[in-house]
């Protein structure tokens, strides 16, 4: 899902990878609305706010809005020099942005109660995971050299659409690229919806804790791959030693043949 990389990279890895994501990715987005009333995996919204603020001259609402904007990026920029510096082709060199995603989740899952309404608050808590998400898009972002986008659905209903009309103007004859990018975009849009309804939902039931969920999934993300290969690992060397005793085998019986004749 994230170790291939290049040539190796197919289809399937980014359809797993779009899917757990934006799963988490919606969830994180639903929640942290009703948690906090920010947006958290985008930065549209906080343009927009941005600008108005700065209209209305409410300079502490403009402050909060750019810290958002400036967060988000702090996290693609960090994602995206990490990954750049320590190598795309290195195994596991996407587990460290993981894991950050991960430990601020958990952050905001043990110690969200503390939130009490404050701008402060809200700007710690809303900021650690507009970082955390800035964090995970790029990281998407690279390692499917920008096919992939988890965090939001605009760029994706846009796509989304391009291919519906490309569908609709070839009859439904579907090549293989354009099957493709339908599926994806379908698995990048419904996770998200799906995940967004599991965080309103969570959120409502088990308040702050929900964030536990988005956090056990990047945690699933990162231990599937060394999994994965640790499984491929085993079969191989099964297989191997399989190979051996059946070559053994034959030479004991070419053996007792020739002792034979």
């Amino acid at each position: 899902m994230l170790r291939h990389t290049g040539t190796k990279r197919t289809f399937r890895h980014n359809l797993q990878l779009a899917t757990f994501l934006s799963l988490a990715a919606g969830f994180v987005n639903a929640a942290g609305l009703m948690a906090f009333a920010v947006l958290t995996t985008n930065i549209t919204g906080h343009a927009a706010t941005f600008a108005a603020d700065l209209t209305l001259d409410d300079m502490r609402a403009v402050k909060m809005a750019g810290v958002g904007l400036l967060l988000f990026l702090a996290g693609a920029f960090f994602s995206g020099i990490y990954t750049r510096s320590m190598g795309r082709h290195k195994r596991f060199v996407y587990t460290v942005p993981l894991l950050i995603v991960l430990s601020i989740l958990a952050y905001v899952a043990l110690y969200g109660y503390t939130y009490d309404g404050s701008m402060e608050k809200r700007g710690h808590f809303a900021g650690s995971l507009l970082f955390a998400m800035g964090i995970q898009n790029a990281m998407v972002s690279v390692v499917s050299h920008s096919v992939v986008r988890t965090t939001h659905l605009t760029g994706i209903m846009t796509d989304f659409g391009i291919a519906l009309a490309d569908a609709v103007r070839s009859r439904l004859k579907l090549g293989k690229l354009l099957r493709q990018r339908l599926i994806l975009h379908i698995n990048i849009i419904i996770p998200f919806l799906t995940g967004g309804v599991l965080g309103a939902f969570s959120f409502s039931e088990f308040r702050y804790y929900a964030f536990f969920i988005p956090a056990g999934i990047m945690l699933f993300v990162i231990f599937f791959d060394a999994f994965r290969v640790r499984v491929l690992l085993i079969r191989h060397h099964f297989f191997l030693r399989n190979r051996r005793r059946v070559a053994a085998r034959r030479v004991r019986l070419l053996r007792k043949t020739a002792a034979n004749k």
